[in-house]
C-alpha cells in the first residue's frame, strides 16, 4: 500500500492509541501488549486500504481519519455502506473468520490511524473476552448502520442521505470541519454529482453548512439533525447503546 506512509516523528508525538476510543476502553493489559506493535501512519484522502476479496493483512484504529466501507458493482458503480473512525477499527471481517470482505476501504477524511498486524490482533480477540465482547457489540453498531444506510439511500432524498453522511462523519471528527468533494461524496452516496450539488445548495441556503472548494463546514447542526431523516438517530441510538465509550455530540 504505497500511499501509506509511516508517520513523522514530529507527528508521532501528539497522536497515541488511546485517541481511539475503541482502544482507550480495551484493558491496560491488553493495550500494553498490543502499543509495540502498533506503526502510527497516515492515511491520506482517497487511499484505498483493501479492495474487495482481498485478504486483509492489517486491522487500523484511526484516530483523526474517516474510512469509508464501499460496495462496488461490476461496472464499477460504488456506494458506502458504513463508516468507521475514532469510535472503532477497521478490518472485522478477520476477527470474523473470514479473512477478507465484500467491500473496499477508502479514506474518506485524511488524517492518522494506528496500524497492527490482523494475526497479532486475532490473537488477543481468541485470547480475551473482554477484548471479543467489545468487538461483537461494535459488529452489532456496523450492522445497524449498514441496515439503515441501505434503507435511507432507497427511500430517501439525496437531501437526508447528504446530511446523514455528515452528521456520521462530524460525530468521527474534532471539529465541524470536512475536506471532501461533491464528487467524492457523490461516489460516497452512489448517486451522480448533480444531485449532490443541489442538495448541498440547499442547505448553504438554509444557513446549516458553508462549502467552498472542498472544504464543508457545518455552521447549524441542530438544523442539520432536524432536516435529516431518521435514519441517522436510529444509527446513533444503538451505537450509543452499544458503545457508551463514545464521546456523545449534540
Amino acid at each position: 500500500m504505497p500511499d501509506i506512509l509511516r508517520a513523522e516523528s514530529s507527528t508521532q508525538n501528539s497522536q497515541h492509541p488511546t485517541q481511539n476510543y475503541f482502544f482507550n476502553d480495551l484493558p491496560e493489559g491488553i493495550q500494553d501488549r498490543l502499543i509495540p506493535h502498533m506503526e502510527l501512519v497516515h492515511m491520506p484522502l482517497g487511499t484505498v486500504l483493501y479492495e474487495a476479496g482481498e485478504v486483509m493483512r492489517y486491522v487500523y484504529f484511526p484516530t483523526d481519519s474517516i474510512v469509508s466501507l464501499l460496495y462496488v458493482t461490476e461496472n464499477g458503480s460504488q456506494a458506502e455502506i458504513s463508516v468507521v473512525g475514532n469510535d472503532a477499527f477497521v478490518g472485522m471481517s478477520l476477527l470474523m473468520g473470514g479473512e477478507s470482505t465484500t467491500s473496499r476501504g477508502i479514506v474518506q477524511n485524511a488524517g492518522y490511524a494506528y496500524r497492527l498486524l490482523g494475526l497479532r490482533m486475532k490473537a488477543e480477540f481468541n485470547r480475551h473476552c473482554e477484548l471479543m465482547n467489545l468487538a461483537l457489540r461494535y459488529a452489532q453498531a456496523l450492522l445497524t448502520q449498514m441496515a439503515q444506510t441501505a434503507v435511507c439511500n432507497r427511500h430517501h432524498s439525496i437531501e437526508q442521505q447528504l446530511c446523514r453522511w455528515l452528521l456520521l462523519s462530524l460525530d468521527r471528527l474534532d471539529d465541524n470541519h470536512l475536506v471532501m468533494t461533491q464528487e467524492l461524496i457523490a461516489n460516497m452516496l452512489g448517486v451522480r454529482r448533480e444531485g449532490v450539488t443541489e442538495a448541498a445548495g440547499r442547505l448553504h441556503a438554509k444557513g446549516v453548512i458553508d462549502y467552498s472548494r472542498g472544504h464543508i463546514v457545518v455552521t447549524d447542526r441542530t438544523k442539520l439533525e432536524d432536516i435529516c431523516c431518521e435514519c441517522y438517530s436510529v444509527v446513533k441510538a444503538e451505537t450509543d447503546r452499544l458503545l457508551p465509550y463514545c464521546p456523545r455530540k449534540k
